[in-house]
């Protein structure tokens, strides 16, 4: 995969503030933030487990959202089961070792969830093999599949229950739209696991 960035030349702070502008406006980000955060409060209310996956920057995304709702986003609340699978780095070390890197997320998801989890990918692409892999084996075992992603998405999010699409372009600017989405819905679910019943 061609990782390289189309820029032409040097650019100062003025024209990096515009490749930014209008991003968060997109209608469709409302939608997608409320139908995901309903799936994750549905999934917490029942007993249920969220877990979070990416790779590289996506995986210290995943780490951050997991951590805003096990620990605390705003409010003061109990806890919510809310894990990153990117963190254990012995299970990652070695089922890569034993599995290749393409089945560190799968194994850990074949050994994790159960039944109504929320599984949810952050991929920039939507088309690296241990995501989607990953995807396949939670949606096999009747979790809710989530993909935060950009660039038409691939085929994680063709595999998807819901999807958060990003812009195109490259993986800084799709990863910063999925912060600001994911801290909406972070937001969301806490309100709604705090005020509503």
């Amino acid at each position: 995969m061609d990782r390289t960035v189309d820029v032409k030349g040097q650019r100062g702070f003025a024209e990096l503030l515009a490749d930014r502008r209008g991003l968060l406006d997109a209608p469709h980000y409302r939608e997608q933030c409320e139908a995901i955060a309903d799936c994750m409060v549905k999934a917490l209310r029942r007993g249920n487990k969220i877990l979070w996956m990416g790779n590289g920057g996506s995986a210290a995304e995943a780490q951050h959202m997991a951590a805003e709702l096990s620990g605390r986003f705003l409010r003061e609340r109990p806890g919510l089961y809310s894990e990153a699978l990117s963190v254990n780095t012995s299970t990652i070390t070695a089922v890569g070792n034993d599995y290749g890197f393409d089945q560190i997320f799968r194994r850990q998801i074949e050994a994790f969830v159960q039944a109504g989890d929320v599984v949810i990918a952050m991929t920039t692409s939507g088309t690296s093999k241990n995501i989607v892999l990953a995807l396949e084996e939670a949606r096999r075992r009747d979790a809710v599949t989530v993909t935060f992603t950009g660039n038409g998405g691939g085929r994680a999010a063709e595999i998807s229950d819901l999807v958060l699409m990003g812009p195109a372009g490259y993986s800084a600017i799709v990863q910063e739209v999925h912060q600001t989405m994911a801290h909406i819905i972070c937001d969301l679910v806490e309100q709604r696991m705090l005020f509503e019943r």
